[in-house]
């Protein structure tokens, strides 16, 4: 049903946890399927003065794929300017993944709809 790449990495996800004073956070779910998936960053200026995400952690309860793309998705949005972070789509979660059954790909859009939840929550905060 999954990939080896895939029950690699949920046998020993990246960046999981809370992150104390963080700048943003953003929470979703699916009733549906009763995942919910909590994204933490905190945000510091690069050379060039732009917000980058300097750090991001999760949070996520659910199936095999929503820890999995979860996982994913803050290993692809570290460093990346604010700007950037918002281009990250659900198949440049799952790309390279090998297989992750279509009735999953939602926890990819879940991932996605999270960061973009913390980075709209942090600038409010900002404002």
């Amino acid at each position: 049903m999954y990939s080896e790449k895939v029950m690699s990495i949920f046998k020993n996800p990246k960046n999981m946890g809370a992150i104390k004073n963080a700048d943003g956070v953003g929470t979703v779910g699916n009733a549906m399927c009763g995942d919910v998936m909590k994204i933490y960053i905190k945000i510091t200026k690069n050379k060039k003065g732009e917000e980058i995400i300097s750090d991001i952690s999760c949070e996520t309860f659910g199936c095999v794929a929503a820890i999995v793309t979860s996982s994913v998705l803050t290993e692809k949005a570290r460093g990346k300017t604010l700007e950037e972070a918002m281009k990250i789509a659900p198949k440049d979660i799952v790309q390279g993944l090998g297989q992750i059954p279509p009735e999953k790909f939602h926890c990819s859009v879940l991932s996605t709809e999270a960061l973009h939840a913390a980075i709209e929550d942090y600038r409010k905060k900002a404002s």
